[in-house]
């Protein structure tokens, strides 16, 4: 069964802003992909637990933080950043 995943305002803009400053704008939108699908179909396992509902995940250049509603399938992907490599 699938993930319903929406996207903060806050998220998508944290996310445009990271693309626009990355040097590698190619590798930003391959990460995001990833991670969009990941959450499509294992959001409830993706990444570790911060308590609750609330998750962490990393692939890339890209971290999020999310809550997992598993009684609705819903995702919400509440931020976005580019960990410091």
């Amino acid at each position: 069964m699938k993930y319903t995943v929406l996207w903060s305002k806050e998220a998508e803009a944290n996310l445009a802003a990271i693309w626009l400053a990355s040097e590698n704008r190619e590798e930003v939108a391959r990460a995001v992909d990833e991670l969009d699908r990941f959450l499509h179909s294992v959001g409830h396992s993706l990444g570790e637990s911060r308590g609750g509902e609330r998750r962490i995940a990393f692939q890339g250049p890209i971290g999020i933080t999310f809550k997992v509603s598993n009684e609705d399938r819903f995702v919400l992907v509440s931020s976005v950043w580019a960990p410091k490599r």
